[in-house]
């Protein structure tokens, strides 16, 4: 199984904010928000692993910017990190200024997937190899996040989170 870049899972998903999708305010809801990056970010792994991919988690989504009625959306989704089965999909969400047409950063957010076989057993995925800096730090923090979910799961063993001790040495 060759290793793959981040590059090679990158998905670019644009559209328009319409008025069925926004609240009493006229901001895009939170759930359509999610909905987008969930398609977006499953679309990248599923193009990092090459297989049937399920979402496993949500594991950090900032509101940080509403998204007002018209405005057009880009989700851009990469594959931060590969572990044994699952796959670490970063998103960062940019709005267009009406007037200017520059992207403004609205939100981020982390998802994980896992890649499954046909009867929805988890599968191997290629590593991933991280190119520019943002995508090595990106990739570094991903175990760290891991690490933390598993000793917070009860699954490991706080003395066992190597990565999570070298923060605090």
């Amino acid at each position: 199984m060759q290793a793959r870049t981040a590059f090679q899972s990158k998905t670019v998903v644009t559209d328009l904010v319409l008025p069925s999708e926004t609240n009493p305010i006229n901001n895009l809801f939170g759930g359509e928000l999610l909905a987008r990056m969930d398609r977006a970010a499953s679309i990248a792994a599923r193009r990092h692993s090459r297989r049937i991919v399920v979402t496993a988690s949500v594991n950090h989504v900032a509101f940080n910017r509403s998204i007002p009625l018209g405005s057009v959306v880009t989700v851009e989704a990469k594959v931060s990190r590969a572990f044994t089965s699952s796959m670490e999909v970063y998103l960062d969400v940019w709005i267009e200024d009406r007037e200017s047409g520059e992207s403004i950063k609205a939100n981020e957010a982390i998802y994980t997937f896992v890649a499954v076989d046909e009867s929805g057993r988890p599968v191997r995925v290629p590593e991933l190899i991280p190119e520019s800096d943002l995508e090595k730090e990106r990739y570094e923090a991903a175990l760290r996040r891991k690490q933390l979910s598993l000793v917070l799961a009860g699954k490991m063993k706080p003395s066992d989170a190597t990565e999570l001790k070298a923060i605090f040495d």
